[in-house]
């Protein structure tokens, strides 16, 4: 199996591939603006230490809750406002969701990387029109598909001019309301460009709640450990100051004043997992 050996370019300061890991964490929803800069501060100050590269994530719109009464985020533009805040007062490059064709140039004019989410990722419409922007673009590999299948993706983004794509392990559907991480995904998925292991999402249990998903935090150390040592580039973590008080994806964030030591056992695997 032959291995990915270029870089991609996240930002003009980030690459994919080196020698540096790279997270992409924030709290799911931009909240408010109070949330989003406690969370960014602590989790920016924990990289800077630790000598890990990071970009903030947070998402303006959740347009794939399980019920329509569920929270969705503050508008597009409110959301997007919130980012831009947090971009310039943070210095930090931003993440974020885009779920229609039409979000993407309006997004990219704030954010520094596209995020697909998972049920959206053959929407070839959406994959053009985020390849389009110049921005990175990084697709969250589907609890349908195939880990081979995510090539052709990938091959979306690429035709249209823009190298700067990578994918996301998210799990993959397993019965009802699970979710199971089958980690050759990981080094199959590693041939076409470089791949982040999603911790949070992986430990969802999808509508486990009725109305809501659910989720197994518990869980999160045990395959942020797998993943780290079969060979991944970065992480994603939502991660908020009181989970039990979020507005979406609560049970399967981590608790921000956790991420400290989560992320110290996280960078120990990391590192030697690329024999440092």
């Amino acid at each position: 199996m032959e291995i990915f050996k270029d870089k991609v370019q996240v930002t003009d300061k980030i690459t994919l591939g080196g020698d540096k890991m790279v997270l992409f964490a924030g709290p799911c929803a931009a909240e408010s603006y109070d949330i989003c800069m406690e969370t960014g501060t602590k989790v920016k100050e924990l990289c800077a230490k630790m000598g890990i590269e990071y970009v903030f994530k947070s998402s303006f719109d959740k347009a794939n809750r399980t019920s329509s009464g569920s929270y969705r985020g503050p508008s597009v533009d409110m959301g997007l406002e919130i980012l831009a805040m947090v971009k310039k007062n943070l210095n930090v490059p931003i993440v974020t969701d885009v779920h229609e064709s039409y979000q993407c140039a309006e997004a990219a004019e704030v954010v520094d990387v596209l995020q697909i989410p998972a049920f959206l990722c053959r929407q070839t419409d959406l994959l053009k029109a985020a390849a389009q922007t110049g921005k990175a673009v990084k697709i969250k590999k589907g609890q349908f598909m195939a880990p081979e299948d995510m090539k052709y993706a990938v091959d979306k983004v690429r035709g249209e001019g823009n190298n700067k794509v990578f994918l996301t392990e998210r799990g993959a559907s397993f019965g009802y309301h699970n979710l199971v991480v089958d980690m050759r995904s990981l080094p199959i998925m590693r041939q076409y460009t470089p791949v982040i292991f999603d911790v949070t999402h992986s430990v969802q249990q999808p509508g486990g709640m009725g109305g809501s998903s659910g989720g197994q935090r518990e869980f999160a150390p045990f395959l942020a450990r797998a993943a780290a040592a079969v060979g991944v580039d970065g992480f994603f973590i939502e991660t908020h100051p009181n989970p039990e008080k979020a507005l979406s994806d609560g049970p399967n964030m981590i608790p921000l004043h956790e991420m400290e030591g989560f992320l110290t056992m996280i960078k120990k695997y990391w590192d030697l997992g690329k024999g440092k």
